[in-house]
């Protein structure tokens, strides 16, 4: 029997067993009353037996004379030895306090059960980036590594990037799967660097506790030299154990300016896939999911309200949200009615609309007023009839990037730009499309201008 794995009363007992030997072999038994008697395991410490005894004397004596006969009575009795350290009561007393354990890294760390892939709506502007974390919750490590989805806010990236690890877990129970933001990533960076979390390098506690890395926001790491260099560490040192990482940004890598060089390559050396602003099918399907999931009857919505708000709260999943929510605020604790329908619609969601509509003009005209600005021409020649070919040029640019940047209807593209009719911006649209396909100072300056749009 073994006693260090018993507790230390369980070792107490074994220890009256050990003096009982001890009495017993010694002649003098007046030795064993004066130093022996009432001594007791005091605490325990690895293989170290403290023996608490009543004097200075007792615990000098039984550590040089009589250590030899002691340890073989602990022989005798528990079929092993240990290390004894003799201490008075008043030593014992004296010991320091149990070391405080160092928090662990990303113990703050959680997955929104709430995010599946199950919840997520999936259209024509996110099916690749779904497809492909469908992927890779299936086989981490094996498909796309690393993957990483960019999109402007709010249009699923975090969703996912949940939906995988939740996946992960369900189907993986043992593996380990780590959800951060760069942010959280930057904040134990930070500790650890502090002399807060010692003992363990960040990458040692990847690469010893992490199976999944899951990043959400990287952007956040840029202009943070030490923090880059320190997740290129940490990435590195999972990629070469073919362990998955999935990253989401709300730019391209390429676009993200002040990211260290050799982050950039590592990003985009696997997959990289973008999601767009929800089309019409994809906001409806969203809405009547949100709909359902606050446990409300689809049939209590008139069927014009459903596409009405997707058609103007549709640049991402949260201003749908936010629009839903105004309305069923409204019909709830100002008019409160079961049977919505355009009217009511229209009228809890008036004050939203005015600020869209306002943001949305702000918006066209900062468009307008930059391609002017970019080809020496004025905002009225863009939005007026003249037809020379660098007008006519500008204004299919408008026409592109009010489609592109901001997903404008085709209708209201026109109303910006003086009146053009529906299939009079549709042309433009598309020949800028095709111009960017061969042509390179197209390419060019659309790059360059949607960087002036982001100033």
């Amino acid at each position: 029997m073994c006693a260090m794995n018993g507790t230390v009363s369980e070792i107490a007992l074994l220890w009256e067993k050990v003096l009982s030997k001890v009495k017993s072999k010694l002649n003098d038994q007046n030795i064993f009353e004066a130093f022996f008697a009432n001594s007791y395991v005091g605490k325990i410490e690895g293989q170290t037996l403290y023996v608490v005894v009543n004097s200075g004397l007792a615990a000098t004596l039984l550590e040089t004379k009589y250590i030899d006969l002691i340890d073989r009575s602990l022989l005798d009795t528990l079929g092993t030895t240990f290390d004894l350290k003799f201490v008075t009561e008043d030593e014992i007393a004296k010991e320091e306090p149990a070391k405080t354990e160092k928090p662990k890294f990303f113990s703050e760390s959680r997955l929104n059960p709430g995010y599946t892939f199950k919840s997520f709506v999936v259209g024509a502007t996110n099916r690749e980036a779904y497809q492909a974390s469908i992927l890779v919750a299936k086989d981490p490590g094996k498909t796309f590594n690393p993957l990483l989805v960019y999109s402007d806010s709010g249009l699923g990236k975090t969703h996912l990037l949940h939906s995988i690890g939740n996946s992960l877990r369900e189907t993986y129970p043992n593996m380990k799967v780590l959800y951060c933001t760069a942010a959280d990533f930057v904040d134990e960076y930070v500790k650890y660097a502090s002399g807060e979390k010692e003992g363990e390098s960040l990458a040692s506690y990847f690469k010893s506790n992490v199976d999944v890395f899951l990043v959400d926001d990287i952007q956040f790491l840029v202009g943070k030299k030490k923090t880059m260099e320190m997740f290129f560490v940490v990435f590195s040192t999972l990629y070469n154990q073919g362990k998955q990482i999935v990253i989401t940004s709300d730019q391209h890598p390429n676009d993200l300016d002040g990211l260290d060089q050799r982050l950039r390559t590592r990003f985009v050396q696997g997959l990289t896939l973008s999601i767009r602003p929800p089309d019409l099918p994809t906001s409806e399907g969203i809405l009547k999911a949100r709909i359902e999931t606050n446990g409300l009857d689809l049939n209590d919505f008139e069927p014009d309200v459903i596409p009405f708000i997707s058609q103007r709260f549709s640049s991402n999943v949260r201003e749908l949200e936010e629009a839903l929510n105004r309305l069923l605020f409204y019909t709830i604790n100002i008019k409160p009615t079961k049977h919505i329908d355009l009217a009511v619609a229209t009228e809890a969601m008036q004050d939203l609309i005015g600020v869209q509509e306002n943001q949305t003009k702000l918006s066209e005209t900062k468009i307008i007023n930059v391609v002017a600005d970019y080809y020496n021409i004025t905002p009225s020649q863009i939005t007026g009839k003249i037809r020379t070919s660098q007008i006519a040029m500008a204004r299919h640019i408008c026409m592109y990037l009010m489609r592109d940047v901001m997903d404008i209807p085709f209708v209201k593209i026109g109303q910006a730009l003086g009146g053009k009719d529906h299939a009079t911006v549709i042309s433009g649209v598309q020949k800028v499309e095709k111009a960017l396909k061969t042509d390179a100072q197209m390419q060019q300056a659309i790059s360059e201008l949607k960087a002036r749009l982001k100033k």
